[in-house]
């Protein structure tokens, strides 16, 4: 079964580099451009894994995090933080809200790739 990655992101060049190489890695990848789209996209689609931003026009990155990790249905769902906030604050703080990885912007794609399919195997290994 392919897995579903949603990548959020308010720059559309981001959620097209992050789904070009994913999509040619194997994964079925959706894109939201604001938090309260991909919370939306989130309860109907249930993602197998996010790659989320933190800096959202409306509701920023950790009050997602916070929000998933309260809900029984979407608290298991590995989240990637991917931001160009690269402070040991932020990271720190991300990870603390439930994020299982940070990868700072510039991204290598290439690590992004790796990333994804070592934190599924994981999920699917448990």
């Amino acid at each position: 079964m392919i897995s579903t990655i949603l990548s959020i992101d308010d720059e559309r060049d981001v959620t097209d580099l992050v789904s070009f190489h994913l999509t040619r890695a194997g994964y079925s990848v959706i894109t939201a451009a604001s938090g309260r789209e991909a919370l939306d996209t989130i309860a109907l689609l249930h993602p197998d894994l996010i790659i989320l931003d933190l800096m959202l026009p409306d509701i920023d990155g950790f009050s997602i995090c916070e929000i998933l990790r309260r809900h029984e249905k979407t608290a298991r769902i590995p989240i990637v933080i991917l931001s160009a906030w690269a402070t040991n604050d932020a990271q720190h703080l991300g990870l603390e809200l439930g994020a299982i990885d940070y990868l700072t912007k510039p991204f290598s794609p290439k690590k992004l790739v790796e990333r994804v399919k070592h934190l599924l195997s994981l999920r699917e290994s448990a």
